[in-house]
């Protein structure tokens, strides 16, 4: 565990007690170290041996790309305004710099426990007969069968370059993956300094020929690691060289998009901002611990880092690759037992028609115990029913071969009025994001964007039926992303409705969106950025009433983060008045639970 804020959230009976004033800006707790925690409590899983062996390698992996994509925006960010100079603090008192040496120590630390974990499920791996081997463990087998897959796989896409006067040092990409090599002339020629960039389209573990057991005992697994591959053909990129020292190094580069409010063609402005992200200024270097300084030098100098951004890993890089070892096909005893997703009775008993099991009584579903298929039958249901005149559904995340995208082309085909609302601006989809937008429009599908300076979060889907001499709107609202492959095992809440009123905030919702014309007359529904702050404020304030007056006072929510220090403030306003909280916060938490005269009413689990 790490921070005194972990313990704190994860068993308030270990709440601190500090002595600092309640009104200071320690009552709150760092948003980017708060983060930094919450992946140290994605770790633990992987140290936990309750779970499946290779379900802690996922969480190993999961942990480390965590770390990248909060180094590639999160740092980036912060590194940027401390070069600017900038000085302003941020709630909890701390400037860009001092939270930038915050976050070196504890990601530091992170990672270093990251490669001993590795070692240790290297061990627990191999006495499940899944082993990666070195190059002194390679047989000739091994050997004969990864010169093939060299010369056939590899081989083909490798650019080895020189480093000289005339081939200046290459772009690396962000997450790029290279050897730095020092090469020595078997025949008294000059020295030379080498460099393979390796593409991202070569799988870094290679799966060796095993002989399978005769029993009943599980197939053995046999990987190679993609450096040890390059390292047993050098000769064939760099004949008549010697290798006199090696650096395996990987690139991580700034990946925010600033979005330029004036920008008058959002798709083309994403567009050009992606192009410009692929360059973005390196904000981590790693490099395998080990060797002399030259080659380190170089690289440094050659990517133009700070030495405060480079860092020299004992172990493997990019321990996110790591996740490619799981196979839970031919190893399903190591992994989390598949099961069946509950389909909801009410569904069955109108025979697989939605639309009649939600005009009965309004459904909650709980994913993924609950069958996210409802979601997907709804939409299917509504592209094929010739009764449906109207669909309208944003697009947050979505996964390749959608069958949503699929039933809302279907219905834009079928001539019925069909609006998808794409957020270009879903973080590392946006470009998956684009694509999408281009085939819902040439399918007929009017596509709207959302506004520049907001993500539109908000997942839902209104579904206007004609029945009998009226229009009857059916609307789904829910707490995840438009995901099949996601939904099977993030918990989600799908929520089903014909409250007329509901149907009607819906449509007021899509139409702000698409015109940027505030609703002044919502029946139901709070939303961001307009009032669902203020509805939240006015909810505390209501129980702090309740626990004034004797009455029962109690809040219960469940969120991705919380940060927002009105918000926070108002919680703890609400802890000192006697109201119980109870807060699932899956990352972020600016709110520090369980300290006495603040929050000790506060209860935080992650």
């Amino acid at each position: 565990m790490r921070a005194d804020f972990l313990n704190s959230v994860v068993d308030p009976s270990q709440a601190i007690d500090p002595t600092f004033d309640i009104a200071s800006p320690d009552r709150f707790f760092n948003r980017e170290l708060s983060w930094l925690a919450f992946n140290w409590r994605v770790l633990e899983e992987a140290q936990n041996r309750r779970q499946p062996l290779m379900e802690r390698v996922r969480f190993l992996s999961i942990s480390a790309s965590n770390l990248d994509e909060f180094y590639m925006v999160r740092v980036a960010g912060l590194s940027g305004l401390a070069a600017q100079g900038v000085k302003k603090v941020s709630v909890d008192g701390r400037t860009p710099e001092q939270q930038l040496v915050a976050i070196d120590a504890d990601a530091r630390a992170l990672m270093k426990k990251q490669q001993e974990l590795w070692a240790e499920l290297l061990e627990e791996l191999a006495e499940q007969g899944v082993e990666i081997l070195g190059r002194s463990s390679l047989d000739r087998a091994d050997r004969e069968y990864l010169d093939a897959h060299f010369l056939n796989q590899v081989f083909p896409v490798l650019t080895p370059l020189t480093i000289d006067p005339a081939h200046p040092f290459p772009f690396i990409a962000n997450k790029g993956f290279g050897v730095a090599l020092q090469l020595r002339s078997r025949t008294g020629g000059e020295d030379k300094i080498a460099l393979i960039p390796i593409p991202p389209q070569v799988d870094r573990f290679i799966k060796l020929q095993s002989e399978q057991p005769k029993s009943d005992a599980p197939p053995r697994l046999r990987f190679c690691r993609l450096e040890t591959l390059i390292d047993l053909h050098i000769d064939r990129l760099y004949p008549g060289y010697d290798v006199s020292d090696r650096k395996v190094f990987r690139v991580l580069r700034d990946s925010d998009i600033e979005i330029e409010e004036e920008a008058e063609d959002l798709v083309a402005m994403m567009g050009t901002a992606l192009k410009r992200r692929r360059r973005g200024d390196v904000v981590r270097l790693s490099m395998e611990a080990g060797s002399s300084g030259k080659l380190a030098g170089r690289l440094i100098r050659a990517l133009e880092v700070e030495p405060d951004e480079v860092i020299e890993m004992d172990g493997i890089l990019g321990v996110s690759d790591v996740s490619q070892i799981i196979d839970d096909k031919l190893r399903p005893d190591l992994c989390w037992q598949s099961y069946a997703p509950r389909m909801p009775e009410r569904v069955r008993d109108h025979a697989g028609d939605v639309f009649s099991a939600i005009a009965e009584k309004d459904m909650l579903l709980h994913h993924p115990y609950e069958s996210f298929e409802i979601v997907v039958r709804f939409l299917q249901q509504a592209a094929a029913d010739p009764h449906v005149v109207a669909i309208r559904q944003t697009l947050y995340r979505t996964s390749k071969e959608s069958p949503i995208v699929a039933a809302l082309v279907e219905a834009a085909e079928a001539g019925k009025n069909v609006t998808a609302l794409v957020e270009l601006k879903a973080r590392f989809d946006e470009a998956a994001n684009i694509r999408l937008a281009k085939i819902l429009e040439r399918a007929g599908v009017q596509v709207i964007y959302g506004f520049v300076e907001y993500k539109t979060h908000a997942k839902m889907s209104s579904v206007v039926r004609r029945e009998g001499s009226e229009l009857v709107t059916y609307s789904h609202f829910g707490t995840g992303n438009y995901h099949p492959i996601t939904a099977k095992i993030y918990t989600d809440l799908s929520y089903f409705t014909v409250d007329p009123a509901m149907g009607r905030d819906t449509t007021r919702l899509f139409n702000y969106v698409g015109s940027y014309s505030t609703p002044s007359d919502m029946e139901k529904l709070a939303y961001s950025p307009v009032t669902l702050k203020d509805t939240i404020l006015k909810s505390l304030q209501t129980e702090i009433a309740n626990a004034k007056a004797g009455k029962p006072a109690q809040v219960w929510a469940k969120m991705n983060s919380i940060v927002e220090p009105e918000v926070v403030d108002a919680l703890y306003a609400a802890s000192q008045a006697g109201v119980k909280i109870d807060l699932v916060v899956r990352g972020i938490c600016g709110l520090r639970p369980g300290v006495k005269g603040l929050s000790e009413n506060i209860r935080v689990k992650n």
